[in-house]
């Protein structure tokens, strides 16, 4: 199925493979049919999602995202004003709808970030954050059978 992540993958290949044009254009295919920004020079994981096709997702260029990260619609994993650095995601991750991952944050493994949160700093693995800014709500928790995350 062509999805954001798709387009994506083939973008980042060309990238790798120092082709000049077709990474950019790849970019803005993305941006026209799933108005998102997933530039080509980011790094995504193997079985990573992006919900709904990727819909309104932004990712910065620098940022990285680990293996069997679902992604909702609408979420942002960018900069911070004035700040160097961008977020850092581990594996098994489930980033809900409109959530922002801000700044040089590392969010470990098996963590569940909820809908509309705000994560400004570093998360530990097997949690629930929530709110804004985003505080750990639940520790503890295997949210890979929570949120289908089984591996394969």
């Amino acid at each position: 199925m062509l999805n954001a992540v798709a387009i994506y993958r083939l973008a980042n290949l060309l990238y790798r493979y120092r082709i000049p044009v077709a990474p950019k254009l790849l970019k803005l295919l993305i941006f026209l049919i799933y108005n998102s920004s997933i530039p080509y020079e980011c790094t995504i994981g193997k079985k990573s999602f992006l919900g709904y096709g990727g819909i309104g997702v932004v990712i910065h260029k620098s940022a990285v995202i680990g293996e069997n990260v679902i992604i909702g619609p609408n979420v942002t994993i960018g900069g911070r004003s004035n700040m160097a650095g961008a977020p850092v995601i581990g594996n098994n991750v489930y980033i809900g709808t409109g959530a922002k991952v801000l700044g040089a944050v590392k969010i470990c493994d098996r963590v569940l970030i909820g809908a509309n949160a705000v994560v400004i700093a570093d998360v530990p693995s097997d949690c629930v954050v929530a709110g804004v800014p985003a505080r750990i709500i639940k520790k503890d928790v295997d949210i890979t059978k929570l949120c289908n995350l089984e591996n394969e």
